[in-house]
C-alpha cells in the first residue's frame, strides 16, 4: 500500500505524519502514507533501508522512540544528507531551528510493522507530555497497521481498502490528575464525542456519561491506572453521539508515577476506532454475546440474552425466543413483554408469564422450521396475522440449530420499513448458532427444573376467563434459585349469578411433590366452587380434603367471591396473605380478612368470611409471598413495596400494573404469582326474582301465577307464554321425580330470560333419545329444548339447578 493525503494533522506540536511500513521481507521500510502540513517537512524517501542510517530505520532496528530536537536534527542532517527531506536540507536555512521530529517504532517485540514518523515546528523539541502522548498515538496507528496485517495476510489488500487511512483520522489527547480528578481534554477528544466544549466541565465523569453502559466495566479500568498500564493494550469502546450515532473509540493510557511509585497522572489518547472494527457493531455483538452465553446455566437466561443481543443493536420492535415442542411453539422470553404488543393469536395462548402458540396457527413459521434456513420477510409480505403483526415493516424467522436438529426459534420483527443488507444476514445467522448451542447446554444444566417448571405450567389455567364487568390478569415466575418448583397457583373461575372466584395458594416446599399436591388443591377447590358452596365451605372442604391426603405438605390459600354486578366481595383466608385493594382514587389498603390456619393441619379448622365493597375502578390483588419476602426483603418492606406500585399505578392498564409488581423482584428465592383483577361494574344489573315451591297437588299453578306476575312488572310481554310453559315442565320434573325443597330462579338480563329450578338430587336430567305415541311421560325436557336457546343442568349443594334461557327484549318506557 502506498497512499499520500493532504488532510489537515495536529495532535500535541505534531503537524505531519508519516507511516513507513516493513517491506522486502524485512529488509526496507516504504512510504504508506503521509499527511499533515507537507511544507513542515517534504520529499521523504519512498523507501528506507532497515540497515541504513535514518531517525525511521535507527527508531526500527532499536525497538525505542528516537526524539531529535532542533539542534539534533540539524546534526543527523549534516551527517546523513541522502537520507532526510529537502527542505532541511537545501531549503529555508532556518528551518533547522524551528522543526523538531520525533521516529517510533510501531509494533517492536510482538510484531514488527514499521515506524511512524512526526514532525513540527517546535523550538525546544516535544515536551516530556508531548512525547508520552505521541508514543500512545503510535500505538494506535500500530493496532490499525496490525488490523489491516491480520485481515489481509498471505493475499493482496483489496483496493477499496488503499484509500482508508492508517492514521486516526481523529484523534485527541487528554491529562486527568488522580489527585483531583480533573482532566485537561483536547478539543478533539469533545468532538468525537459529541460534547461542545462549553459543556466540558474538566470531570471525568461528565465524559464517561457518553459511553455505552454496557461497556461501562471496562472504562472504569481507567480509574485502576496499575492494571491498565501493565496490560499495555488498546481498550476499545462504544460512544453515543447527541445525534444517536453509535461509534466506536480506541483508548491508549500512560501512568506517571513519583519518587515513590505513586500514580499521579493518567496520560491518554483517543482516536476513532472505526477502522478496527469494519463491522463494529456487527462483530462485537457476536464475541459479546458468545461471550455471555458462556457462562448463561438457563433456558430463561439464555433467551433473554439473545433478545437484549438483538433487539437495541437492529432496532428491532419485537424479539422473541422459544422452544420447540412437538406441534407447539414455547416462549421462553420476549421484548416487548405486554400482550398488547403481540398479534391476537398469540395473545389468546397467554398462559402466565410467556406465551406458548400451536405451529398449525403460524404455518409459514412451520415450513420454515422444516426447511432449517433464516428466512427473511420484507414489508408488505403475504404473511399470517400471527406472524405479520410481529414484524409488518419487516419479519426474520431464526431457526436455532444444535447438534443436526431445530431446538427452537428467534423472531425478530419491526414496525417500520426494514430493509436486512448482507451484513445483518451474516449476524443473524451467526447469533442463531450460538443461541441454539447455549440452549442445549442450558437443557443440559437445568433439566430437572425444566421438567418441574413444565409440570407446574402445565396445572396452572392456559389462559384467564374474559369477565363481564371485570379483566383479570396473572403473572407466574419460577423460582430461579435452586433446581426445584414449588407450589403456587391462582385460578379464576366463573359461578353462577354474575359471580367469579377469584383464588391464590401456595403449597408448602420446593418440588415435583408440591407442584403434584398444588395441582390436586386447585381442582379441588375449583370443583367446589363449580357446586355452589359459599366461601367457607368451599375452603373447609378443600382443608379436609388435604388433611384426608398422605402427604405431610400443607397449603396457604386466599379466596375471594365477587358479584360482578353489585360489586360485594367476600373473602376468606386460610394462612395466606390478605388480598390487597386500591381504590379508584389510588388509596391503597389490605383487606382486614381475620381467617383460618393453613390447609392440611386442622380438619375441622373454621375460616370466616369477611364481606367488602367494591366500587368500579377498584383493584383487587392477590398474591404469594414470594412477591414480597425473601432473604434480602421483609414481609413489610414487600408489601408496602406493592403498595406504592398499586398507587402509583394507571388502574387502565392491568396488564402493565402487573407486570410492574414482578418486574423488579430479580433473583428469587421462591415462586412468584401475581392475580389482578380491575373491577369494572356490569352496565345494567340484571333483575332477578325467586320463589319457593311448595309441594301442594297445584304447585305448578302458584309457580306459573308468580312467573307470570314478575314478568309483568318487569315489562316482559311477548315471552310470556313460552315462559309459563318452560316453567310447568321444569317444576313438574322436579316435584316428581326428586325429594326436599324445590325452589325457582328468574333472572333478566339484556337479551335473555333465565328461569331456574333448584332441588335436592344430584342426579343430572335424561332427555329421551326417542318417545311414542302411547307415552304419558318424557315429553317435558324435548318441549324444554324446542322452546328456548339453551338449557342444561348443574351441581348445587349436594343437589342441582336445571335451567333454560329465551331471549327477552323487555318492553320500553
Amino acid at each position: 500500500m502506498h497512499t499520500v493525503t493532504s488532510r489537515r494533522f495536529v495532535f500535541c506540536g505534531a503537524e505531519l505524519a508519516a507511516v513507513y511500513v516493513v517491506a522486502d521481507q524485512g529488509r526496507e521500510l516504504h512510504l504508506a502514507e503521509l499527511t499533515g502540513n507537507r511544507s513542515v517537512l517534504y520529499g521523504l524517501p519512498a523507501i528506507l533501508a532497515v540497515a541504513g542510517h535514518s531517525p525511521a530505520a535507527n527508531a526500527f532496528r532499536s525497538g525505542c522512540p528516537l526524539w531529535l530536537t532542533p539542534k539534533e536534527l540539524a546534526t543527523f542532517v549534516e551527517d546523513e544528507p541522502h537520507h532526510f527531506p529537502t527542505r532541511v536540507r537545501d531549503g529555508d536555512p532556518t528551518s533547522p531551528a524551528r522543526i523538531s521530529l520525533g521516529a517510533l517504532p510501531l509494533g517492536h517485540g510482538h510484531r514488527e510493522l514499521g515506524c511512524l514518523i512526526v514532525a513540527g515546528e517546535a523550538g525546544d523539541g516535544f515536551s516530556a507530555d508531548d512525547r508520552s502522548l505521541l508514543e500512545l498515538y503510535a500505538d494506535q496507528v500500530a493496532a490499525g497497521l496490525e488490523s489491516v496485517a491480520t485481515r489481509f495476510a498471505g493475499r493482496k489488500a483489496p483496493q477499496a481498502h488503499l484509500g482508508q487511512s492508517l492514521v486516526p483520522p481523529q484523534g485527541g489527547a487528554f491529562i486527568l490528575e488522580l489527585s483531583t480528578g480533573r482532566m485537561e481534554a483536547h478539543a478533539h477528544v469533545l468532538e468525537l464525542l459529541g460534547l461542545p466544549a462549553e459543556q466540558f466541565d474538566g470531570q471525568v465523569e461528565t465524559l464517561l456519561a457518553c459511553a455505552v453502559p454496557d461497556d461501562m466495566p471496562a472504562l472504569m479500568a481507567v480509574v485502576e491506572p496499575g492494571r491498565l498500564a501493565a496490560a499495555g493494550q488498546q481498550l476499545a469502546f462504544r460512544i453515543r453521539r447527541p445525534n444517536g450515532e453509535l461509534r466506536w473509540l480506541g483508548l491508549r493510557c500512560r501512568v506517571e508515577v513519583d519518587s515513590g511509585g505513586t500514580p499521579q497522572r493518567l496520560l491518554g489518547v483517543v482516536a476513532d476506532a472505526t477502522y478496527l472494527r469494519p463491522s463494529a457493531d456487527e462483530v462485537s455483538l457476536v464475541q459479546r454475546l458468545s461471550a455471555t452465553l458462556a457462562g448463561a446455566a438457563t433456558i430463561q437466561e439464555v433467551s433473554r440474552l439473545a433478545v437484549a443481543a438483538l433487539r437495541e443493536p437492529l432496532g428491532a420492535s419485537r424479539v422473541a425466543v422459544g422452544e420447540l415442542e412437538p406441534e407447539r411453539l414455547i416462549v421462553t422470553y420476549l421484548a416487548p413483554p405486554e400482550p398488547d404488543a403481540w398479534p391476537k393469536v398469540w395473545r389468546s395462548q397467554w398462559r402466565s408469564e410467556w406465551p406458548d402458540a400451536s405451529l398449525s396457527d403460524l404455518p409459514t413459521l412451520q415450513s420454515a422450521l422444516r426447511g432449517g434456513h433464516l428466512s427473511l420477510w420484507p414489508p408488505g409480505a403475504a404473511l399470517e396475522p400471527g406472524l405479520l403483526g410481529v414484524g409488518p415493516g419487516g419479519l426474520a424467522v431464526l431457526p436455532l440449530p444444535a447438534g443436526g436438529r431445530i431446538v427452537g426459534v428467534c423472531l425478530v420483527g419491526w414496525d417500520a420499513e426494514h430493509r436486512f443488507g448482507p451484513e445483518e444476514r451474516s449476524l443473524l445467522t451467526a447469533t442463531a448458532g450460538l443461541v441454539g448451542q447455549a440452549l442445549v447446554r442450558a437443557h443440559a444444566l437445568d433439566a430437572g427444573h425444566e421438567l418441574a417448571t413444565m409440570l407446574q405450567r402445565s396445572l396452572l389455567p392456559r389462559k384467564l376467563p374474559e369477565l363481564p364487568g371485570g379483566v383479570a390478569v396473572a403473572r407466574y415466575l419460577p423460582a430461579t434459585v435452586g433446581l426445584e418448583v414449588g407450589g403456587d397457583w391462582y385460578d379464576v373461575i366463573p359461578l353462577r349469578d354474575g359471580h367469579v372466584a377469584f383464588v391464590i395458594g401456595d403449597v408448602q416446599g420446593h418440588s415435583a411433590g408440591a407442584a403434584t399436591i398444588m395441582g390436586q388443591m386447585r381442582t379441588a377447590v375449583r370443583a367446589y366452587a363449580v357446586e355452589g358452596h359459599p366461601p367457607d365451605v368451599v375452603v373447609a372442604r378443600a382443608n379436609r380434603l388435604l388433611v384426608g391426603m398422605e402427604t405431610d405438605l400443607f397449603a396457604t390459600c386466599g379466596y375471594v367471591d365477587l358479584d360482578m354486578e353489585e360489586g360485594i366481595a367476600r373473602a376468606v383466608r386460610a394462612g395466606h396473605l390478605p388480598p390487597i385493594l386500591r381504590h379508584p382514587d389510588g388509596v391503597t389498603e389490605e383487606i382486614v380478612v381475620e381467617g383460618g390456619p393453613p390447609l392440611g393441619v386442622l380438619a375441622e379448622a373454621e375460616f370466616p368470611m369477611t364481606e367488602v365493597g367494591l366500587v368500579p375502578g377498584t383493584l383487587l390483588v392477590l398474591l404469594t409471598d414470594g412477591l414480597v419476602e425473601s432473604a434480602r426483603l421483609t414481609l413489610e418492606e414487600g408489601m408496602r413495596r406493592v403498595r406504592d406500585v398499586l398507587t402509583a399505578a394507571d388502574p387502565v392498564d392491568a396488564g402493565g400494573i402487573a407486570d410492574e409488581l414482578v418486574v423488579g423482584v430479580g433473583r428469587r428465592d421462591d415462586d412468584v404469582a401475581v392475580l389482578l383483577l380491575r373491577y369494572d361494574g356490569t352496565r345494567g344489573r340484571p333483575l332477578r326474582s325467586h320463589w319457593a315451591v311448595w309441594r301442594l297437588p297445584n304447585a305448578v299453578l302458584h309457580a306459573r301465577r308468580f312467573t307470570a306476575r314478575t314478568l309483568q312488572s318487569w315489562g316482559v310481554v311477548e315471552e310470556i307464554d313460552t315462559a309459563l310453559l318452560v316453567v310447568s315442565e321444569l317444576v313438574t320434573n322436579a316435584i316428581a321425580h326428586t325429594q326436599g325443597e324445590v325452589g325457582m330462579d328468574l333472572t333478566l338480563s339484556a337479551d335473555r330470560l333465565r328461569i331456574a329450578v333448584n332441588d335436592a338430587s344430584p342426579r343430572s336430567p335424561v332427555k329421551p333419545v326417542w318417545v311414542s305415541w302411547e307415552s304419558t311421560g318424557g315429553r317435558g325436557l324435548l318441549i324444554v329444548e324446542a322452546t328456548t336457546t339453551a338449557w342444561g343442568s348443574l351441581p348445587l349443594g349436594g343437589g342441582k339447578q336445571v335451567w333454560a334461557d329465551i331471549p327477552c327484549r323487555p318492553a320500553s318506557g
